[in-house]
């Protein structure tokens, strides 16, 4: 059953991961996600079937379109690779149970953030607002329609998250005479922290601004220089549906 369930997942996860390329690629250009259907953004002509099946194809293809020999970006390869990889590993830590439900949902929509703002540097709302509202309907399910468990735990930490970093980017704002938190980011913390709760979005921050000061101090180390942090959130967010519950239960808090 456990290998049936995970073969499942391999397909479906693909085949969502084939999905999120096409966000990734349409959404920072403004352009619809239904129409045209795929196509080579090179030469325009239309992808069919045969050469648009997950992963398969770009091997076969080589990473190139087969009318016109332009080369196809590699993250299509590693969103239809890592999709599939991120939902069995939540399968293996949580089995069919309601947290897999609800982080494999948070998952599919931190992979098209993490690329389109490692990429662009932006984190459209058209993903961001749906999380925030998809994250709290999850949270009120987990709280068993109880509204002042769910208002505790789930709204309040999310709202009181948001006016606090929208606070704080106004105040760098003015300060400093530039951006220091992006509006994005603004959403997107909230938003995470609609599917983890109160008890686990500090340690989920926490986490995404060890990773954000590594990075800068490995890749960037110029003071002025800025960097996409929703995709480190992002990252933060992902490692901890993985490790977290072990974590937290290792030194005596409560579970996921």
């Amino acid at each position: 059953m456990s290998a049936l369930i995970i073969l499942l997942l391999l397909v479906i996860g693909a085949c969502l991961g084939s999905f999120f390329n096409v966000l990734i690629d349409r959404i920072p250009r403004h352009q619809s996600i239904v129409k045209p259907g795929s196509h080579c953004t090179n030469c325009g002509k239309p992808i069919p079937f045969s050469q648009n099946i997950p992963i398969i194809s770009y091997i076969v293809l080589k990473g190139r379109c087969k009318a016109c020999g332009a080369k196809i970006h590699w993250h299509h390869l590693v969103v239809e690779i890592i999709t599939p990889v991120l939902f069995i590993a939540l399968y293996l830590v949580y089995g069919l149970s309601f947290s897999f439900f609800k982080f494999a949902i948070m998952t599919g929509f931190l992979i098209p953030i993490f690329f389109i703002d490692a990429f662009h540097k932006i984190i459209p709302l058209v993903i961001s607002i749906p999380m925030v509202i998809i994250g709290l309907l999850m949270g009120l399910i987990q709280s068993e329609f109880n509204f002042y468990s769910f208002a505790m735990v789930f709204l309040l930490p999310v709202v009181i998250l948001f006016v606090f970093l929208y606070l704080l980017a106004l105040l760098w704002l003015k300060l400093f005479h530039r951006e220091g938190l992006g509006g994005g980011d603004v959403i997107l913390i909230p938003a995470v922290g609609a599917f983890f709760g109160v008890i686990h979005i500090p340690w989920v921050i926490l986490l995404a601004c060890i990773l954000g000061l590594l990075y800068f101090l490995i890749f960037v180390r110029k003071p002025n220089q800025g960097f996409a942090f929703g995709n480190i959130v992002a990252l933060a967010a992902v490692v901890w549906t993985l490790i977290g519950d072990k974590f937290l239960h290792a030194i005596g808090w409560f579970n996921l």
